[in-house]
């Protein structure tokens, strides 16, 4: 075991039990929870990552009772039938030595179903029921709730139970004045605001004794208005202590919050200063959570004393087998979570199960398997972007000879253009990953190589991968071959841009480059955190005494003007990411992005752009137009339909469909091709 992150692999004594290390794999609904007969496929999850190493699990939220449903008929632990399905999960985790703590989860104001409730009738921005408000009579059920589903917990087999209480479900609900305009003893002051929550934990400790792990998720930083001040959260901490928790975890942010805190956007860490402030006044282990991603990072806060163990849910998605590949210096053998959210946190929000871009195995473990083949081929994958990476390390390690063919200089295709957007660095960790795994698997990569097919035929391979990707689509009008007008590639490869730009194309590339292009490059990466932080209008203080933690943001000026434009006359930003969108739509608007709809592209000169928009000819006068209006597929080396080869034909990635440069079905393309192969 290597010495240089021996503080995120050290033990962890409760006193009762020992959990074998500081990272806890944190809470994220994977959309199995809620059959029981996804449980064989829930309990493959999580044992995946317990014999990855990791030393603490928290499951998906789990409800309490009906009321508690995050979605209709969705999980509970309130029934001897319900503790069943859990002992498959619980077994396949201590089968490997961790631990693991069922999390129960009340949504409250936030469930998508019509029996909501919550400390006050306010109707949450996200779910279309307006709650009812909770009486005493409820209140005082839910708690022998609570009490109840957290002993059924223990009969199945679960070291502990999770109390959520953060990111602004029901015991948030009642913590904060942003819902709570009680006025009887559960609404008013903090210590009247915290009583349900302090309950709730005396409850569940007389139920299940001494011996049985209580974690509660607290709340650091609301991010909303009428949010909690820092002294607060920390009355709530030592009364929660008091009433004997074992563990305290953290969230950051309520779930409509506008300030981002789990986008890729966000610094690494940028939360674990309020965890090191709330860690002065107890006495328990005290958890950071939110973009901890890499060993490095999470070594630094448990050395510095800023907390005692590192929660990470994506991270544990994109590479089950973190923590053994850092206990034994394969850190460069990560598969980092990029923070894209749009396998995991995307598919959630849309009732879909989770899984991940750059490691579509999750939560498809018994699924997508790689066997190791009896009968090994000489497969060529053509393409070294994300796609042909993909089905080039997974057929390579299955023992197939792989050789890889690239006509540029490197591999990474469009996520060498993505990885230079701002808030985007962390492509850099998925190209650094594929290139590892193409060293360690054996796969021959021909660089510089532009192939044909008369060179395959030749070479004798068994199978023929087409992972050639995409071209920008050129624009087609008048004025369109000037040399004010760049694609999105030239854009980000460094080409000269004006002052005043025209971007053509509202999809996520045109979103992309609109950041790109407000500022300048000694500030596109990586965002500094005090830099972001005021940006975002985060109070950097650890003991904020402001609302929510929330701050006037200040906005730098940008260093251009630019219009973005689409066909479309649907909301400018609608098809981007459920989860992260927001986001970046939040961004160009701050930074006087004008963004225009229904738009007809007329012609281009030397004094702009002139487009129609409402039946009316208008002059956009720009420098530059960079267009951003889709992509074409490179295929060309496909056999036609009928045409005899030696070898067998596949196609997967942009070369197979040109959508929205859709890494999350290019690298779930490849890698199901590879397990087939």
């Amino acid at each position: 075991m290597t010495t240089r992150y021996a503080n995120i692999l050290k033990p962890l004594d409760l006193g009762f039990t020992t959990i074998k290390n500081r990272v806890v794999m944190g809470s994220m609904h994977s959309g199995l929870e809620d059959r029981f007969y996804n449980y064989p496929k829930l309990a493959a999850y999580f044992g995946e990552r317990a014999k990855g190493g990791v030393g603490l699990i928290i499951t998906g939220g789990i409800s309490p009772n009906r009321q508690g449903w995050l979605l209709p008929a969705g999980g509970t632990m309130n029934t001897l039938g319900d503790v069943v399905p859990h002992r498959l999960v619980t077994r396949a985790v201590h089968k490997h030595g961790a631990k693991i703590l069922l999390q129960i989860l009340h949504a409250g104001r936030y469930g998508y179903q019509p029996f909501v409730v919550s400390s006050s009738a306010i109707k949450s921005p996200i779910s279309p029921f307006k709650p009812r408000q909770m009486s005493e009579r409820t209140i005082l059920n839910t708690i022998k709730d609570y009490a109840y589903s957290a002993s059924l917990a223990k009969k199945a087999g679960y070291d502990g139970v999770e109390i959520m209480g953060s990111e602004g479900y029901l015991l948030n609900q009642f913590l904060s004045r942003h819902v709570n305009q009680r006025e009887d003893q559960w609404g008013g002051a903090i210590e009247n605001r915290m009583r349900f929550a302090v309950e709730i934990v005396k409850a569940i400790r007389k139920e299940v004794g001494e011996k049985f792990i209580i974690c509660f998720r607290l709340s650091l930083l609301d991010l909303v208005h009428d949010g909690n001040t820092m002294d607060e959260v920390i009355t709530v901490a030592k009364a929660l202590e008091d009433a004997g928790i074992t563990l305290l975890n953290t969230g950051i942010g309520w779930h409509e919050a506008r300030i981002p805190t789990i986008v890729t956007s966000v610094p690494r860490a940028a939360f674990v200063d309020y965890t090191a402030e709330v860690k002065k006044h107890v006495t328990i282990p005290v958890i950071a959570s939110n973009r901890i991603n890499m060993p490095d990072t999470g070594e630094d806060i448990i050395a510095s004393g800023k907390a005692d163990m590192i929660q990470m849910a994506r991270p544990l998605l994109a590479d089950p087998f973190w923590v053994n590949k850092t206990a034994t210096n394969r850190v460069d053998e990560i598969n980092t979570c990029i923070a894209c959210n749009q396998a995991c946190l995307d598919h959630t929000f849309k009732n879909q199960r989770v899984s991940c871009l750059v490691n579509p195995q999750a939560a498809y473990e018994t699924e997508l398997v790689y066997v190791k083949t009896k009968k090994p081929k000489r497969i060529a994958v053509v393409g070294g972007g994300v796609a042909g990476m993909s089905a080039a390390t997974i057929a390579a390690s299955r023992g197939h000879q792989v050789t890889l063919f690239e006509a540029s200089a490197d591999v990474g295709g469009q996520f060498n253009l993505a990885k230079v957007v701002p808030g985007k660095e962390e492509f850099h960790e998925t190209i650094r990953y594929f290139k590892v795994q193409i060293e360690k698997m054996g796969v021959d990569l021909r660089l510089n190589t532009k192939v044909n097919r008369e060179q395959l035929e030749r070479e004798g391979f068994d199978e023929v991968v087409v992972a050639t990707g995409v071209i920008p689509r050129a624009l087609k009008i008048e004025g369109s071959d000037l040399p004010q007008v760049l694609s999105y590639a030239e854009v980000l490869r460094g080409a000269e841009v004006g002052h005043k730009v025209a971007v053509i194309g509202a999809g996520g590339i045109g979103f992309d480059i609109s950041e790109f292009l407000l500022k300048p490059p000694h500030q596109k990466q990586p965002q500094p955190l005090d830099e972001w932080q005021r940006e975002w209008g985060v109070d950097s203080n650890p003991n904020y005494v402001t609302e929510g933690g929330m701050v006037k943001a200040e906005i730098e000026p940008p260093i251009r003007e630019i219009y973005l434009l689409q066909r479309k006359t649907t909301p400018l930003g609608a098809g981007l990411g459920k989860t992260s969108g927001w986001v970046h739509r939040a961004q160009l608007k701050k930074h006087n992005v004008r963004m225009l709809r229904g738009v007809q592209y007329k012609a281009i000169t030397d004094e702009g752009l002139w487009i129609e928009t409402a039946g009316q000819d208008q002059l956009l006068r720009v420098d530059t137009v960079v267009v951003c209006a889709g992509q074409e597929s490179v295929k060309e080396i496909m056999p036609a339909d009928g045409e005899n080869t030696f070898a067998k034909y596949h196609i997967i990635g942009g070369a197979k469909l040109a959508g929205e440069l859709d890494a999350k079905r290019a690298i779930r393309e490849g890698a199901e091709l590879a397990a087939k192969l």
